[in-house]
């Protein structure tokens, strides 16, 4: 024996070394009452031989069968893996996964069955996942022959465990016992059908079929009732699976499927059909391109519009919604349908500039376009007539004409979080993601922004955001938000109106909404998008809710949902998490790739220490977004987490010394604002609680210590701003005629390299400190995160290309920059919360950069197409 595997009612399991034919195996205890029953170790060894003679690839196989010192034991095949109950207890599994191992269970039972046995104990305790596949496992080898269970013996209350932890308990088997075996009468294989077809259903929706608070109730469920539509749980799936399921779940055994065989080959049908019937052959061909985007949207696109168009507008609409899963390489940051739902725009990476841009596909073509211009773009929105997409980029409110033509600014918007365009010219928008700040109008051909709203305190509300106008272009819905993770119950959607003070709520809700003809409201709740009846002359819902999606993509950070939906029965989703990944990366001066540091994940904010040993980093849990800062030393190679209140934590800053770090925190402060972000000085050996040194309810970043450490610059704002240490001063270092940001001093302390907006493109300045005297600028073309060389001769910066730029500088008495050279195309990653980060940090000698780069394999989830989404609600 080498080690113990497992324990349950049916005996202990070690694992062994066959050092004959040199194999690890599992070799399994039988109980003494087994082998003390001369007719049931009789039978035993014969269904033994049977049994071992199942030889496939999904059952676990049974190599010996023997008897030592009054023992009895088996020898099978040791399974590597987890079994299926623990990975349920993680929740549901992806659609392809139920698919996969529910077709490689039916062959295993059909290859049992035609060898006349009958599994009788298949439950997700009994299935192994591997990463071959599934294998079932316990044929009922060590089984005893018990009395007949009858009602009478199931009135004792269980608690609510897994089947895992239930393991050779009667409660266990009976969540997927057959009513046959539940009544104690002669079982075949339509009984393992059944149970099967109980498993699968807890597979897809992660809940049990039959559920109950005793062995009775489950029993009587098990018997008289039929479980929730599944529909109704997780909608998602594709009519047939729910079809096999609920055949499965027959109470009489001539109603369920007859064969596992037919059972399996259903299954493949849906797999194959899921997986190649709805992907246009552009998806199946690796094309080589710069940007891998265009093809991406391109067969989206065809999938979805193809469709659409196929019914349109001869065709009579289906009576039933039509689900499109569709597997991508990349995933979508946003995207919107135009009002007539024959363009979709989608936010997605691009990889020559290494930034977010809009791509357009055009219904009827065969390939997608970027807009240019729109690099850095985040959350655009429509004009009515859909010939012009707004968008925010560079702190700005912008427009494109799809036509052609240059991008326009409408006005600043420091950090916009969606906007609405009505017909009469009027665009409501939120500027400004700070605490406090609201809706404001704007003339979509520009001007000064003015105030239409103002979040409740009394209320709890903190921000409006993603407002979208109703049919009549006065009304408008909104949502009203807070973000100190304390009361969400406070997030809801409005009703606001152009030239009033009215607002009406309408429902609750975690997200942005959309309004669509004729009549429905879709939103989001958690992770499920709804859509609900909407009456537009009482500016009210309707009805109940029906669930459209489940698992839609969510941004917490700025609570926004990534879907679209249009006048046409057509929404368009991200499902699942969908956010590529990045990786720490050093690179040379040429770009020469010298290693990468830890493993892909969602990343932001990287920061070296000034000895260079050891780095700062944002990381974000891939559920929740929350935000943490982590740090590492690199020649050791070791991490830990340095943030753990649970708040959003980012762009961690090392004083010179390393012996502190001072970080950005949305945290709850006594008497201060909660939910703006406010900057921490904590100690980097993290000994010491985080200490507030500057607070107010408008959002501040740390940008630079000074290296003698009498200076903490930051960003206020649009404005930078610096604290006096140790005295805790803060105080207006520059205010620019538009937005600055990435301030960043120079190692003699006597200058500032940062970022503005002001030529409508981020360039990089630099100008003297404390007193800003002067401004002299370096880049040419855009710029953006300058970085100082540890003797102050150079001054490194990202162009708009997402290229490594180097400019010699002389600091000695007046400033003084030479021309700028490219070093290399960097493409940073950009991060999942479109906040602007530092992607990059340089060692001091200037030879190495670490760089945020995409993983090579980035982590996508696939986009969703809903066709006739509105099919439940028509037949209310």
């Amino acid at each position: 024996m080498v080690s113990p595997l497992g324990a349950g009612g049916m005996g202990e399991v070690y694992r062994a070394r066959d050092t004959r034919l040199g194999r690890d195996v599992a070799i399994k205890i039988l109980p003494k009452e087994l082998s003390a029953d001369a007719a049931r170790k009789q039978r035993f060894e014969r269904e033994a031989k049977t049994i071992s003679g199942l030889n496939h690839p999904n059952i676990c196989t049974l190599h010996d069968v023997g008897s030592q010192d009054g023992v009895d034991y088996l020898v099978m095949e040791c399974v590597e893996g987890e079994t299926l109950a623990k990975r349920l207890e993680k929740g549901p599994l992806p659609l392809e996964q139920v698919l996969k191992y529910g077709a490689q269970i039916a062959d295993a039972l059909d290859k049992a069955h035609r060898a006349g046995i009958v599994h009788r104990d298949l439950k997700p305790g009994n299935v192994m996942l591997t990463s071959s596949g599934a294998k079932l496992l316990d044929f009922g080898l060590a089984r005893p022959v018990a009395p007949a269970a009858t009602l009478a013996t199931l009135t004792m209350a269980a608690p609510a465990q897994t089947p895992v932890t239930q393991e050779g308990m009667v409660v266990g088997t009976f969540q997927y016992m057959s009513p046959e075996q539940v009544e104690g009468k002669e079982v075949d294989g339509r009984s393992d059908i059944f149970s099967l077809g109980a498993v699968l259903y807890e597979m897809l929706t992660g809940k049990r079929a039959f559920e109950g608070k005793s062995q009775l109730s489950v029993a009587s469920a098990i018997l008289e009732k039929e479980p929730p539509p599944i529909s109704a749980v997780k909608p998602l799936p594709p009519p047939a699976l729910e079809h096999i399921i609920r055949k499965c779940l027959a109470k009489t055994p001539d109603d369920r499927w007859q064969s596992a065989s037919d059972m399996a080959s259903e299954l493949k049908w849906i797999q194959e059909s899921s997986s190649q019937a709805f992907v246009s052959p552009i998806l199946g061909r690796r094309r080589k391109t710069k940007d891998i985007v265009a093809w991406v949207i391109a067969g989206l696109a065809i999938v979805a519009m193809g469709v659409m168009l196929a019914r349109w507008p001869n065709e009579k609409p289906s009576q039933e919604s039509r689900h499109f899963s569709v597997p991508l390489p990349f995933s979508a940051h946003d995207m919107v349908l135009s009002p007539d739902g024959r363009t979709l725009a989608v936010v997605a990476y691009g990889e020559s500039s290494g930034k977010n841009t809009i791509w357009i596909y055009e219904v009827g073509t065969q390939a997608a376009r970027s807009l240019a211009g729109t690099e850095g773009v985040t959350y655009p929105f429509w004009s009515p007539d859909g010939r012009t997409l707004a968008f925010f980029a560079d702190e700005k409110l912008k427009k494109v004409d799809l036509a052609g033509g240059p991008v326009q600014i409408i006005c600043d918007a420091i950090s916009g979080r969606g906007g609405t365009w009505n017909r009469e010219g009027v665009i409501v928008f939120t500027p400004d993601a700070s605490l406090g700040h609201g809706l404001y109008r704007v003339s979509a051909s520009g001007g000064v922004p003015a105030v239409i709203s103002k979040p409740d305190a009394a209320r709890g509300e903190q921000s409006h955001r993603w407002p979208q106008f109703l049919p009549d272009g006065r009304h408008f819905l909104y949502l009203a938000a807070n973000f100190a993770g304390r009361r969400k119950e406070v997030d809801a959607i409005f009703v606001g109106k152009l030239d009033s003070d009215e607002k009406q709520l309408v429902t609750q809700a975690t997200t942005n909404a959309a309004y669509v003809e004729p009549g429905y409201l879709v939103y989001c709740r958690e992770k499920t998008l709804f859509a609900q009846r909407f009456d537009m002359k009482r500016l009210a819902v309707a009805g109940e809710p029906t669930i459209v999606l489940a698992e839609i993509t969510q941004l917490p950070q700025v609570a926004r949902a990534l879907f679209a939906a249009t006048n046409n029965d057509l929404i368009v989703a991200q499902t699942g998490g969908g956010f590529a990944l990045s990786q720490p990366a050093w690179f040379n001066r040429k770009g020469e790739e010298l290693g990468t540091i830890r493993k892909p994940d969602l990343y932001g904010n990287v920061s070296l220490a000034p000895s260079g040993k050891t780095m700062a980093v944002d990381i974000a849990d891939a559920d929740s977004l929350v935000v943490d800062v982590w740090t590492r030393e690199l020649q050791r190679d070791s991490e830990k987490r340095f943030t753990f209140d649970p708040a959003q934590h980012t762009d961690a800053v090392w004083s010179p010394d390393e012996s502190q770090l001072v970080f950005a925190s949305n945290q709850q402060i006594k008497d201060g604002p909660a939910g703006a972000f406010n900057l921490y000085v904590k100690s980097a050996g993290g000994a010491e609680e985080a200490v507030s040194i500057a607070q107010d309810e408008v959002n501040k970043v740390p940008a630079d210590w000074s290296r003698n450490g009498k200076y903490i610059l930051y960003v206020r704002g649009m404005e930078l701003w610096y604290v006096a240490m140790p005295q805790l001063k803060s105080s207006l270092f520059l205010r620019g005629p538009s937005a600055l940001k990435n301030g960043q001093f120079s190692p003699d302390g006597r200058w500032v390299a940062y970022t503005s907006n002001e030529t409508g493109k981020w360039e990089i300045y630099v100008t003297s400190f404390p007193e800003a005297h002067g401004k002299w600028q370096v880049s040419v073309g855009g710029g953006e995160q300058p970085r100082w060389r540890g003797d102050g001769k150079e001054l490194f910066y990202l162009s708009g290309e997402g290229k490594m730029m180097a400019a010699p500088v002389t600091v000695e008495g007046n400033f003084d920059a030479g021309k700028s050279v490219a070093l290399f195309q960097a493409t940073p990653r950009q991060p999942v919360s479109f906040n602007d980060y530092t992607a990059y940090d340089v060692s001091r000698d200037g030879q190495k950069f670490l760089i945020l780069t995409q993983a090579k394999n980035p982590d996508t989830k696939p986009m969703t197409v809903v066709l006739n989404w509105d099919a439940e609600l028509k037949k209310k």
